[in-house]
Parts: C-alpha cells; structure tokens; sequence
C-alpha cells in the first residue's frame, strides 16, 4: 500500500526558510518520479517540483532559485527546502507519486508565510 507522509510545516516569517520532508512507502520509490505540489486558499493546486527518479529537476517558475527538491532513495525519503520565502507561498504542500498510472497524495502540511 502506497503511503505519504509530509513533515510538519509552520509559520514562517518572509525571507525565512523551511525544509519539508515526505516519507514515503508501499512502493519501489527509486524507480519514481517524486512531485511537491500547493494548494493556496481559493486557488486551483499546483506543481511546485519534481524530481525523477534519476535526479533531474524542474520546478514551477515562480519558486525558481528559492527552492530546492531532492531525494534521499536510501530513506525513501524527498525533500523541499524553501528559502526566501514569500506571503505568496502560503499554502497546504502536498507530496505526491504516480504508481502504475494512479496517483497518490500524502494528507499535505501547512506553510504559513507571514510577519
């Protein structure tokens, strides 16, 4: 059974910074592609970043040169770490997988980003 889990996100003040962490099991996670996606209040969810299952990247242009994906396959673990972080990042983060074709979610973690 695949499962995720996020790490615990927070308040963060803007210029801070913030590392989520997702856990991940049920699956071969060095054989996937590992995605952190957003979901901000009354906006439509959104791809933050991924990572393949050979370490290519790519990311969302509006966190480009503030955030960085990376994974840990002998943790089974994936990483965001957030620098710089703006008003505009606030949302509920999401650490995601596509399994054989299905899509799977962790419950997502809250980044407040405020003074």
């Amino acid at each position: 059974q695949v499962q995720l889990a996020e790490s615990r996100g927070g308040l963060v003040q803007p210029g801070g910074s913030l590392r989520l962490s997702c856990a991940a099991s049920g699956f071969i996670f060095n054989a996937y592609a590992m995605a952190w996606y957003r979901q901000a209040p009354g906006k439509q969810r959104e791809l933050v970043a991924v990572i393949t299952n050979a370490g290519r990247t790519n990311y969302a242009d509006s966190v480009k040169g503030r955030f960085t994906i990376s994974r840990d396959n002998a943790k089974n673990a994936v990483y965001l770490q957030m620098n710089s972080l703006k008003p505009e990042d606030t949302a509920v983060y999401y650490c995601t997988v596509d399994v054989t074709g299905r899509s799977y979610w962790g419950p997502g973690t809250q980044v407040t980003v405020s003074s």
